[in-house]
């Protein structure tokens, strides 16, 4: 069972003269850091382009996501920082820890990131502004945070019982199956060396060879409960719209694989707090393909907590879009202390809410542990809505599909 590192500690403090330094210096990187981290990952394509090819998503790049995550991360850390009274950033970088670990990111790439983030912020902001000391005081919170990470990220390889980084096995697909909203659903078997036992909401990286001869990865969620031979994911097939690219790698699942193809699968990782799952009412609220965490959920409360009060809202554009949405029924079917409402946008008139979810009129316990998951304005939204009722933070818990982890924060 894989343990979640929520409580992470900074490992260091910023001196007096380096926190000095970064209160007096983040308006002007922050100023800067789009195109700061625009320089840098230009700078450490071109040095290491297979890291483009066969490890980052270039899906992200090419709309710039990941860009404006690893910017927003490092100023959230450095703001924490230099504020210590601001909430502290534990389940930032416990989200950052478990993808890297699930990507199978080493401490020896740090120094990658290092070496060409920091002669980025020299090439854009100019060597007279970043003098030896400002230099010095970003060079101790870049390698603070590198510093937690790499403990958390080694901690998380010895929980997963592998070598650090060695978390990919080929798995061979054992049944595939075609829900009706486009969602493909995935088995792959669980071998002796294969994918390892998972907790509730957790989920797997799975690497495909494209016909350009990269190799790229993709994090997809577990629907299945925890214990069972095979493991199952949920891949949506992803079109092109005006500033996103299409899925490379779930179009390509979508179109080619199929039962008795191999795959690389990795061990799964996921920091969502489910240990305690079904001890206390249950919330889970989702959007499009964020429902499939809360599938694994379900499944999980049907097999060992059937009699756990649970709420389920979910929102969608419509039910032909609505992902497994039979089989959530279904789950909460099986489930004697459930509720479901579903919000459609494009209201078809059976069983469902009119337009965006809306939770006002809806009466939620206090005590429940609510799991939040669907794109970055909607859990925004529904975070302030839970706000707006005095829900305590530390109750919600959410799951972004995107590396916009700074947004939960």
């Amino acid at each position: 069972m894989m343990t979640i590192y929520r409580d992470t500690a900074l490992v260091d403090t910023l001196s007096d003269e380096h926190a000095e330094i970064i209160r007096a210096t983040l308006p002007l990187v922050g100023a800067n850091v789009d195109t700061i981290t625009r320089t840098f990952y230009d700078r450490m394509f071109t040095a290491q382009p297979s890291l483009l090819r066969n490890l980052f998503n270039r899906g992200n790049q090419a709309q710039g996501a990941q860009q404006r995550a690893l910017a927003a991360s490092i100023a959230t850390y450095a703001t924490h920082l230099v504020d210590p009274a601001l909430p502290h950033p534990a389940e930032l970088l416990s989200r950052i820890g478990h993808k890297h670990a699930s990507l199978g990111i080493t401490a020896d790439q740090y120094d990658i990131v290092h070496e060409h983030l920091f002669a980025a912020i020299v090439e854009v902001l100019g060597a007279d502004t970043v003098t030896t000391n400002v230099a010095e005081a970003w060079e101790a919170v870049y390698w603070m945070m590198a510093r937690t990470l790499i403990e958390l990220e080694a901690n998380l390889y010895a929980d997963a019982g592998v070598a650090a980084g060695d978390v990919y096995r080929r798995a061979m697909v054992t049944r595939r199956v075609d829900d009706p909203s486009g969602v493909v659903l995935v088995s792959v078997e669980a071998g002796d060396d294969g994918v390892t036992e998972h907790s509730a909401a957790q989920y797997i990286s799975v690497g495909v060879t494209l016909p350009d001869g990269a190799r790229q990865l993709r994090q997809y969620s577990i629907v299945n409960a925890p214990g069972e031979r095979e493991t199952t994911f949920a891949v949506k097939p992803v079109g092109a719209r005006q500033g996103t690219p299409a899925g490379e790698v779930s179009n390509w699942i979508a179109d080619h694989l199929a039962v008795g193809d191999l795959i690389d699968v990795t061990v799964p990782f996921g920091d969502l707090p489910t240990a305690g799952l079904g001890s206390a009412p249950v919330v889970l609220i989702s959007a499009g393909v964020g429902i499939t965490p809360m599938i694994g959920i379900l499944e999980h409360l049907v097999s060992t907590a059937p009699r756990c009060p649970v709420q389920v809202l979910h929102a969608d554009e419509s039910a032909a879009s609505h992902p497994l949405r039979e089989r959530q029924r279904n789950l909460v079917a099986n489930l004697p202390n459930a509720t479901i409402d579903i919000w459609y946008s494009d209201d078809d008139g059976r069983d469902s809410h009119a337009g965006f979810m809306n939770l006002s009129e809806l009466t939620i316990d206090d005590g429940a542990d609510i799991y939040l998951c669907g794109n970055n304005a909607f859990v925004q939204n529904v975070r302030a809505q839970l706000t707006d009722r005095a829900v305590a933070t530390d109750r919600i818990h959410c799951e972004l599909f995107s590396p916009n982890d700074w947004l939960v924060s």
